[in-house]
């Protein structure tokens, strides 16, 4: 089986899972970040707990694998996902499905996907709706091709 294209692979390391975080999961009410200081910052002033942008390039290229808790607390807090999805590899089977269907939900809310396209989704046959997932599957990976 197929994953969503944004979706995190399952026994992601904990850098894979802090990006994924920062590129799908940003809060639509902080300005999108252009480096780890804007990100440290957008984190403190949410959450309160100092972040240095030196912590948040170690755990975004994966130099950093074991944070203190309070670390992963603001992360979580701030981009409001369970503790439990920075938990041990291969275990964020059912949290990574839900945090997709929240950005999914993020983007519809945003306007970046109308809510119609995802209703006529569902009215689709079984058949037609195969089409529409290998479509879309070939889109996520001429996408991943064109971008790596």
């Amino acid at each position: 089986m197929q994953r969503h294209a944004d979706e995190v692979p399952p026994g992601a390391s904990l850098a894979e899972k802090v990006e994924w975080l920062i590129q799908n999961l940003w809060p639509a009410d902080a300005d999108p970040p252009r480096n780890n200081v804007e990100t440290a910052a957008a984190i403190a002033r949410a959450t309160g707990e100092d972040i240095s942008s030196t912590t948040v390039w170690k755990l975004r290229t994966g130099r950093q694998e074991n944070p203190q808790l309070k670390t992963l607390t603001a992360l979580a807090t701030f981009f409001g996902v369970p503790i439990g999805y920075f938990g041990f590899a291969g275990e964020s089977g059912p949290i990574g499905e839900d945090l997709t269907l929240k950005a999914l939900r993020r983007d519809v809310e945003q306007g970046i996907i109308r809510p119609e396209v995802l209703r006529a989704l569902v009215d689709l046959s079984p058949e037609a709706r195969w089409v529409v997932d290998e479509m879309i599957l070939a889109a996520a990976e001429a996408d991943r091709v064109r971008h790596a």
